[in-house]
């Protein structure tokens, strides 16, 4: 009998420290968006066989984050996206290509595809997160270029000040039983490490990376017609953002350096020599408001073959400063804008690359839910691209309102027209261009 009541306790014991575990509480949050757009043109090719037409539809994304709370310090954050698709629109084949942003594909997201999954540990020595989440976004919205990775994070808040270290893995071809032909050393890895000071006001950033590219390594990888190589690349990130009164300034630097083909014969080996940047200041007064922006991506060199100085670090899917321009949404939904030649679709796959960039904005809220938005913005290249004859994107002008109908549900309606600028003639000035407008109206629930 004794034994039996000593086995008792040990398994009472067993319940009471699992107690914690065993109970948990649940964390939604998330949103939805239905949306309509029209674009009047979708090439800039005027008077010719290829002339686009005009486009319109409606198209919808839900976004659920999920929180399985079983501590206040222990928990499992999850976030998925669900029928992400065109009102009533083809849907997308099967694949594995993963889409941007995601963790799942196209296809998949247009039925439902959870992008995170990954612990949160707030431990005495530091915040802990280890499994699939978000990656690539730091600092100011410039740049960002969120998507979602399996990586392990560690963070140590100590106020004023913020550190932490990242590891991850983007691509690994070892051998499973998925993968069948496996290849050792032939992963993409990537290793982070940065810092943050805080103060009343404001704040200040630096980040390292080193991303790790072997994927074309191996002996194997000839069959693709490619010699292998190796890419090492190195990212420094300095930020800052302050508020002085009714001002508000943020800025942003990115320098890549490294190599982007390190081959292991004669041939010629190729460096990363890249950087952006950006700077904006609001000025914000209550019912009246005004601002500036100013961007730069620097564009790859003609004739430099031994130096890649564009095409990598771009402004960023995250960073949406024009309807029409540098907008991931509307490429997304509506695809590229092409000029001449038909491949000319620079700047029109929703990030900003090869550019500098100015905008001038001013808005007023004639009442607490009623917020209207005008802009111009200009846009021309870096660096002129063999062929290509002039620099200028185009200038466009975007008037936007966004009105609050509670809480959490708000309506925006926007026009967006772009003055497209020569660059799209490409190898001729004979080729004729065509301007561009949009409208979209957008119905946003946020919970």
């Amino acid at each position: 009998m004794k034994r039996f009541w000593l086995v008792l306790l040990a398994l009472g014991l067993v319940m009471a420290f699992s107690a914690s575990v065993f109970a948990a509480d649940v964390k939604f949050s998330g949103s939805f968006y239905a949306a309509g757009m029209y674009q009047d043109k979708t090439t800039f090719r005027k008077n010719g066989s290829a002339d686009g037409p005009s486009t319109a539809f409606y198209y919808q994304q839900l976004r659920v984050n999920m929180e399985f709370i079983a501590t206040p310090a222990l928990k499992l954050v999850t976030r998925f996206d669900a029928l992400e698709r065109v009102w009533g629109g083809a849907r997308s084949a099967p694949g594995t290509t993963l889409e941007a942003g995601s963790s799942g594909t196209r296809a998949e997201n247009e039925n439902i595809a959870f992008d995170n999954a990954y612990i949160f540990y707030a431990s005495p020595i530091g915040i802990f997160t280890v499994g699939y989440q978000d990656d690539k976004a730091w600092g100011t919205v410039f740049s960002d270029n969120t998507y979602s990775v399996g990586k392990i994070t560690w963070k140590l808040v100590k106020m004023p000040f913020i550190v932490g270290l990242q590891m991850g893995k983007g691509t690994d071809q070892s051998k499973t039983a998925y993968n069948t032909v496996g290849y050792t050393d032939a992963d993409a890895d990537f290793y982070t490490a940065y810092g943050v000071f805080l103060w009343k006001g404001g704040q200040v950033g630096l980040l390292g990376r080193y991303d790790k590219g072997r994927i074309y390594r191996p002996a194997g990888i000839p069959a693709l017609g490619l010699t292998p190589f190796r890419s090492d690349a190195y990212a420094v990130v300095p930020y800052v953002k302050a508020k002085i009164g009714p001002i508000a300034v943020e800025a942003e630097v990115n320098y890549l350096f490294g190599k982007n083909f390190d081959f292991e014969n004669a041939t010629q080996d190729v460096k990363f020599d890249q950087w952006n940047a950006y700077l904006d200041v609001l000025a914000d007064f209550g019912m009246f408001y005004a601002g500036a922006t100013g961007a730069y991506v620097s564009g790859d060199k003609p004739g430099t073959a031994n130096k890649k100085e564009g095409g990598t670090l771009n402004g960023g899917a995250d960073w949406n400063p024009c309807l029409i321009l540098f907008n991931w949404d509307r490429y997304f939904w509506a695809g590229t804008i092409p000029g001449y030649p038909a491949a000319n679709t620079a700047n029109m796959a929703g990030v900003m690359e090869n550019a500098w960039f100015g905008q001038l904005r001013g808005g007023v809220r004639p009442v607490a839910q009623l917020d209207i938005q005008g802009s111009v913005a200009y846009a021309k290249a870096d660096k002129l691209p063999t062929g290509i004859l002039e620099k200028e994107y185009g200038i466009e002008v975007d008037v936007t309102a966004t009105y609050k109908i509670t809480n959490n549900l708000s309506y925006m309606l926007g026009v967006g027209y772009l003055f497209t600028g020569d660059y799209y003639q490409g190898t001729s000035a004979a080729n004729e261009i065509d301007d561009n407008f949009l409208v979209i109206n957008k119905l946003t629930l946020t919970f």
